[in-house]
């Protein structure tokens, strides 16, 4: 028997909602506004994850790059705002995020959570908004 699932694909949209609004309010709330808070200092700590791609300079304005996708960038994504370039923006700070994780503490299972959010993103970029946003269609 097998279980028919056809009927959920009216709530395609809500899906997308819940998706979007869950992904960025991590975003947000976990990393952005805690980043945001930090200032300068927290700024250039994070910045200096580009060493890693070969960028030695300017790791304050590499972290505030960071944090404004961290911050601006959810809150676009919770809205449905410019919703493309915003889960783009996500999409590579977690590719840089998931390198800096990699190679200083040892391996995948360090940069599982930023591939796996990178992955997230990069989904959200191909699939849109959805519906609910205030994107319009």
């Amino acid at each position: 028997m097998t279980l028919r699932w056809k009927f959920l694909d009216r709530w395609h949209d809500a899906g997308l909602l819940v998706l979007r609004g869950g992904v960025g309010a991590v975003f947000l709330g976990i990393h952005g506004m805690p980043l945001l808070a930090e200032g300068g200092t927290g700024w250039s700590r994070i910045g200096r994850a580009v060493s890693y791609l070969g960028i030695h300079t300017g790791h304050m304005w590499w972290g505030f790059a960071a944090m404004l996708a961290m911050t601006v960038g959810a809150a676009c994504l919770i809205l449905g705002l410019f919703h493309r370039p915003a889960s783009l923006a996500l999409a590579a700070t977690m590719v840089v995020a998931a390198i800096w994780r990699y190679y200083p503490f040892g391996g995948f299972e360090s940069a599982a959570y930023p591939i796996t959010m990178a992955i997230v993103c990069l989904g959200l970029f191909i699939v849109g908004p959805g519906r609910y946003s205030l994107e319009k269609p």
